[in-house]
């Protein structure tokens, strides 16, 4: 039977990128055979891995530009989008370079009980075993990085299934890798769709499955892999509550780049804006003027400002929801439209409370805008809001802060910023129906490591 061919096109027009063997029942064996290998073998000395890591992100560093060229040829950011991409995944392996070094164990008075008196004990840190990491579009190499970084500072091979749409960032970093002085069993990436994914998943050697994306897909990959370590970030609609004290000009900014960067399609998309009365309209008329002035243009020209949807159904879809939304009462302020792959930034403002789309995570270039009529009630609706990764609030005020930090279903609450702010060695993850555990390098090693103990009687 001949083999199952990829073909991967710029989502911009169409163009073929080129063709990749989906990996069949063989490869995917192969890989996992090398991986549990590799993992029996013992890891590298820490030293070794952190210089791995330190080079891999010197070299990435020193091929940015390439690394941006990639990321915008294959996905849905522009060039000024994927280099600051690049920037991070080289940041992402640094900090993978240092955690490397920091793998330490601690010790447990055993003598707080009696039967324990006389007694040692003390753990370390080791590496559970071979990882999964299952990797979306939006993201094609920093989040690629997310997976590995950590997997090799910890001393656990990874293989690694990219989104079929955008496979070639990912084999470059492995191959950037390799390059870099990792044995190759350490880190595979295998091509394919959700069939390789439940594969992988499904098999009994990987320790832990580490998946970013949907949460339809993140159910399957968790049913797949049960009895394993699971990290799962699922994404979920990203609140911003505006209060009356808030620096509008400040806050139209932010917001606006939280809606729009990588044209909506980010997990921590600032989607639905709860407004004070008594600034909503002044905001929104901030907010709908910085859309309406947005350049729309091919990806790699430097004066473009977003990017297309990663494929035609996905701004089909986004129509079909704005006209459900001003179905429901909502007015379409501007865009609401597409074409192609192209979407017009929108906003639906005036949006009432219940409408539909409050909770439906749009995963693209529509945001919504509605009022509240004062700060009591913002919290109300904040705090009956799905899951969610990250929420935010625009105020001056720390009690409001502190109350929206209490109220809001979020792993975290950004104040003066949008949902979309993110350094990459902070904790990052859902709550709830939105993720399971937290990335970040230093979060993500923990969970790909074991606390191995001994105990030392007299």
């Amino acid at each position: 039977m001949p083999p199952t061919m990829l073909t991967v096109r710029d989502p911009e027009g169409g163009a073929v990128i080129g063709e990749l063997r989906v990996a069949d029942p063989a490869a995917a064996e192969a890989a996992l055979a090398a991986a549990e290998r590799a993992f029996r073998d013992g890891p590298m000395p820490a030293h070794r891995r952190a210089a791995v890591l330190a080079r891999a992100a010197t070299l990435v560093a020193e091929r940015a530009e390439s690394f941006a060229e990639l990321i915008a040829t294959e996905g849905v950011k522009t060039i000024r989008e994927a280099r600051r991409e690049a920037a991070r995944c080289a940041e992402t392996l640094r900090l993978g370079a240092e955690e490397a070094k920091r793998l330490d164990g601690g010790a447990v008075p055993l003598d707080q009980v009696p039967a324990g008196e006389g007694r040692l004990g003390f753990y370390e840190r080791r590496a559970a075993g071979p990882v999964i990491g299952i990797t979306p579009f939006n993201d094609p190499l920093n989040l690629v990085a997310h997976k590995v970084a950590p997997a090799i500072a910890s001393g656990c091979p990874v293989i690694v299934k990219p989104h079929p749409k955008t496979p070639f960032s990912a084999l470059r970093l492995r191959d950037l890798l390799r390059e870099a002085g990792l044995p190759e069993p350490q880190f595979e990436v295998l091509v394919g769709g959700a069939a390789v994914a439940g594969r992988l998943a499904a098999d009994p050697r990987p320790r832990l499955v580490s998946f970013t994306g949907g949460r339809e897909g993140g159910r399957a990959v968790a049913a797949a892999a049960a009895g394993k370590r699971l990290t799962l970030e699922l994404g979920g609609v990203g609140v911003v509550a505006v209060a009356a004290d808030a620096d509008l000009e400040h806050a139209a900014a932010a917001i606006h780049a939280g809606a729009f960067w990588a044209a909506g399609q980010n997990c921590v998309h600032a989607q639905r804006i709860i407004a004070d009365d008594a600034v909503h309209d002044a905001l929104a008329e901030r907010l709908v003027g910085r859309a309406a002035a947005m350049r729309l243009g091919r990806k790699r020209d430097e004066t473009t400002d977003m990017g297309p949807c990663v494929d035609e159904a996905s701004a089909e879809r986004l129509a079909a929801a704005c006209r459900r939304a001003v179905a429901a009462g909502a007015t379409l302020a501007c865009g609401g439209h597409h074409a192609g792959t192209r979407f017009a930034p929108t906003w639906l403002v005036d949006v009432a409370d219940g409408n539909p789309v409050q909770r439906e995570e749009l995963f693209g270039p529509v945001s919504t805008l509605e009022r509240a009529p004062g700060f009591d009630d913002i919290l109300r609706r904040v705090g009956a809001a799905g899951d969610a990764i990250h929420m935010a609030l625009f105020s001056a005020s720390l009690s409001n802060a502190l109350a929206m930090w209490r109220a809001a279903p979020a792993a975290a609450v950004i104040v003066n910023d949008s949902t979309d702010f993110r350094i990459d060695a902070m904790p990052f993850g859902g709550i709830g129906t939105a993720g399971l555990g937290r990335e970040g390098v230093r979060d993500a090693i923990e969970a790909m490591t074991e606390k191995r103990m001994m105990i030392l009687a007299a």
